[in-house]
């Protein structure tokens, strides 16, 4: 074995023939590779990944290990694997909201779950290890606090409202400040200026996702929303049947119309598993994938009708959490993985780099 077959810039060079799928770049140019260290024959390398829920963390780590174990003179390597958010690179400063990302979920039309969703993959997220904030912004039917089980704000903190938290995920919805089941009869001026207290009079604190639930349709609150902050990009969530299909590409063209790039589509209550194992396709089967198929977005995932998830958002208990093991909570985790990807690539795309490679040893 050569002297120098273990040098760092031997090890650097086998480490850029690794990728990240999602990113499609190698690991070296996206400054993920930090404190690579060699001692003794044994390479101990830490590779920061762009978001704890990284779909695909298990294959980097398995790639990165057997590139530097096919190195003559390396007996062993340690993995260790980290996660640093990068930021959308778009500035926030004007509300003093420290957001690196900031996702609007939307629906063409109600009765979707959109809520649901929403709540859903916040909480994934947040489970992931990411500190998340979720804006209930339907002004005209806030469910959140219903669905994540929470009824009320925490004291004020100075001049600003506390969010509540449920599940690891901050939560703020105008249902903490209105009597329950009290109606919000609100023209257009007063929604705006609601949207933009929530972002800009509230205590979020330093967020990786900020996820805001927007009421159906394309009228005032989207309008808002996009006027209000800089927005990483929208979801649109439908159903399979082909009216809803419509109204989400209403949605989706709108948002496209604003500059919001679209993150992805997601379809709901796609199927439901009957006791013998057939699926039965109630609304229709493979609209969600057609639409983003045709308006050339990621199709982030469908999910399956069961009760679990009614029964979860009901009682305050989201089914990621209730029932890990199910089919649409699995379907849920991984779609908000797919998503937490593709708010990774649209960084990438800004050019926001990670912190620059700190190599000891």
């Amino acid at each position: 074995m050569s002297p120098d077959a273990l040098s760092k810039e031997s090890l650097l060079a086998v480490l850029r023939q690794v990728k990240d799928p999602e990113l499609g770049r190698d690991i070296v140019s996206l400054n993920m590779v930090r404190h690579l260290d060699v001692m003794d024959g044994v390479v101990s390398v830490e590779i920061v990944l762009t978001t704890p829920a990284c779909p695909l963390r298990d294959q980097i780590q398995e790639e990165v290990r057997a590139a530097l174990m096919a190195l003559p003179g390396v007996k062993d390597v340690k993995v260790n694997l980290q996660a640093s958010v990068a930021s959308d690179g778009r500035i926030r400063g004007s509300l003093q909201l420290p957001v690196k990302n900031a996702v609007a979920v939307a629906s063409g039309k109600g009765g979707v779950g959109k809520t649901t969703v929403a709540v859903n993959l916040a909480v994934a997220l947040a489970k992931e290890g990411a500190a998340v904030g979720l804006l209930d912004a339907d002004i005209y039917g806030p469910n959140v606090p219903t669905m994540l089980g929470v009824d009320r704000l925490p004291p004020f903190q100075g001049e600003k409202l506390v969010p509540a938290e449920a599940f690891g995920v901050k939560v703020m919805s105008i249902g903490f400040l209105v009597p329950q089941g009290k109606p919000l009869i609100w023209r257009g001026p007063m929604l705006h200026s609601a949207i933009r207290q929530f972002l800009s009079d509230v205590a979020w604190g330093e967020l990786d996702y900020l996820i805001i639930d927007l009421p159906p349709g394309t009228g005032d609150a989207p309008l808002s929303l996009a006027q209000s902050i800089p927005l990483t990009g929208a979801v649109i969530v439908t159903l399979p049947q082909a009216v809803s299909v419509e109204d989400a590409a209403r949605s989706l063209e709108m948002f496209r119309e604003l500059n919001v790039p679209i993150l992805g589509v997601i379809e709901n209550m796609s199927y439901l598993e009957l006791p013998d194992g057939s699926r039965m396709d109630i609304f229709g089967e493979g609209g969600g994938k057609r639409l983003a198929q045709k308006a050339n977005v990621p199709f982030l995932g469908s999910i399956p009708m069961d009760p679990a998830v009614r029964i979860g958002g009901d009682h305050g208990s989201p089914v990621v959490l209730a029932q890990p093991e199910s089919a649409p909570a699995r379907a849920l985790v991984d779609i908000a993985r797919r998503l937490a990807a593709q708010i990774s690539i649209a960084a990438l795309q800004g050019e926001q780099p990670l912190p620059r490679i700190e190599i000891t040893g």
